[in-house]
């Protein structure tokens, strides 16, 4: 039987991961009408083959009902979580769309019009209109430089790739991008286009437009997440515990001063620039001091 229209919607925040994804989630957590659930995908998806000691598997584990949600329990005593781990572990053949229905039914009958679910990977949910809810998708897109310099300092430090690890990930970022704007055009979701530079440099105008698309007045608690978000969060960037990082809405501009000649030519990239202008600094909140690429 077809569900109610008025039940709260899923808002996802979709795009490359380490571009933002757990701040916003926190700071839309922290609206009076939303919730956030973190990268709930992650949690509710089956565990693939090597994925041992992260991901999915680490919420089969004995100690699962230990991790910390940022609701301030554990997972075990989460009101949101809780169930839902207890159950999960004898249902992993059940399709990701009735285990995304079990983890939101708690909400119905509350006050959140929009649930938030932030793995920016998945793309099954882009489906979920199946479950008689209105879907809406933030393309949360960070500057080709800032996530190139984040992802070269990330993979010499873990993997000691070297300097090819920069030119490696400034292709991924063009395409990955590229095929889930594509992917985004082909659904029939509503998209907001919002980039990290102008969420992180501008937040309170960024916050505002977000809060008029989703039909909402916008609620200056945003702007202090990890104080304010009512957000469940499991699986996620760590920062999500760190006050000095989650208490407000800060931007990374370590990019800014890096010799890499990947960065360098990231801007004269035809390609690259035009997307990076268009998918990043979509509303001009910078204006043109900022160097957009």
């Amino acid at each position: 039987m077809p569900k109610s229209s008025a039940l709260p919607g899923l808002l996802l925040i979709r795009g490359l991961g380490h571009s933002g994804s757990t701040i916003l989630d926190l700071a839309l957590g922290a609206h009076s009408s939303i919730v956030g659930l973190g990268e709930a995908v992650r949690v509710l998806e089956k565990p693939r083959l090597g994925e041992s000691h992260k991901g999915p598997q680490q919420l089969r584990g004995a100690l699962r009902f230990e991790r910390r949600c940022t609701c301030g329990a554990t997972a075990g005593t989460c009101p949101v979580w809780g169930p839902v781990l207890t159950w999960l572990p004898e249902h992993d053949d059940r399709p990701l769309l009735e285990k995304v229905d079990r983890l939101i039914t708690p909400f119905t009958s509350g006050s959140a019009r929009w649930l938030v679910e932030s793995f920016q990977a998945d793309e099954q949910l882009l489906d979920a209109r199946a479950l008689g809810r209105p879907v809406r998708v933030i393309h949360l897109v960070r500057d080709v430089r800032s996530w190139v310099h984040s992802e070269a300092r990330r993979g010499v430090e873990r993997h000691g790739r070297g300097m090819s690890v920069g030119w490696r990930s400034l292709v991924r970022w063009w395409r990955v991008n590229r095929r889930l704007e594509q992917r985004l055009r082909r659904s029939d979701c509503a998209v907001f286009q919002l980039g990290y530079e102008e969420l992180a440099l501008a937040p309170e105008a960024a916050l505002r437009r977000l809060c008029d698309w989703l039909e909402l007045p916008f609620e200056r608690a945003m702007l202090q997440p990890g104080l304010h978000s009512g957000s469940h969060i499991v699986s996620g960037n760590r920062l999500r515990f760190e006050p000095g990082q989650s208490h407000a809405i800060r931007y990374d501009a370590a990019w800014l001063t890096s010799p890499a000649l990947s960065l360098r030519v990231a801007p004269l990239l035809p390609s690259v620039a035009a997307m990076n202008r268009r998918l990043v600094y979509s509303h001009g909140l910078l204006g043109s001091t900022w160097p957009a690429a």
